[in-house]
């Protein structure tokens, strides 16, 4: 058991740190990471539920229906509900990167919980595969979450509802086109790589873009 455990939260730890360590200017307290994080584990179980109706119920009857509905928009809007009232109006999310940050912690809380609780149940041989695409796709669904949340938050008040609105039509999109990759083709391998490739380089882009638009701010406020 505490290998399947240790196997489960590795991966989420290490990407969160990865993201973390990259806040060049003020690291937000581990405090506040850790809470997101939390909050974002607990949503595993509503999420569970519901998805467990809509297939018992059999309400959900499409590869496309499964991908969007059941999985993309059901999780994306959970977190990006937890970020909007547990972070976005908080003072220490105080520049554009932080909210990369909040976005991947509560990502990869909710994607770790649920890793645990699939390696329990089907063994920990499959940890690597799972540490590849679930966990390290959700923490980039997360990015791009936060990367809207901010530009949202320190844009003007004219264009704050089309960014926020981004801030959760990007991951529902692209976390509804690779759970389709997944379900729909039997040769998903081929499709979910290149997918994977491109979802790493955009998130790292708006992550260096998150980065850069504060150091601008500090640059302009100092003179």
């Amino acid at each position: 058991m505490f290998a399947i455990i240790s196997a489960g939260i590795a991966p989420g730890l290490a990407i969160l740190s990865y993201f973390y360590l990259k806040d060049q200017y003020e690291m937000e307290p581990l405090s506040m990471v850790f809470r997101s994080f939390i909050f974002g584990a607990l949503l595993v179980f509503p999420i569970m539920f519901i998805q467990y109706v809509l297939e018992t119920e059999e309400l959900v009857t499409t590869p496309l229906m499964r991908a969007y509905f059941s999985s993309a928009l059901l999780e994306e809007f959970f977190k990006w509900f937890i970020f909007y009232f547990t972070i976005y109006s908080h003072f220490y999310f105080d520049e554009h990167y932080d909210g990369v940050v909040y976005g991947v912690s509560i990502s990869l809380g909710f994607a770790t919980l649920e890793n645990i609780l699939y390696l329990v149940a089907n063994g920990v041989e499959y940890a690597f595969g799972r540490a590849l695409l679930p966990v390290s796709s959700h923490a980039l669904f997360g990015v791009l979450m936060g990367y809207y949340f901010g530009k949202g938050k320190f844009s003007k008040v004219n264009y704050r509802y089309k960014w926020l609105l981004l801030s959760l039509f990007v991951p529902v999109f692209l976390h509804g086109m690779y759970d389709f990759i997944l379900i729909y083709y039997e040769d998903w391998e081929i499709f979910v790589t290149p997918f994977m490739i491109f979802l790493w380089a955009l998130a790292l882009h708006k992550a260096k873009k998150a980065r850069m638009l504060h150091k601008h701010n500090v640059e302009t406020i100092s003179g």
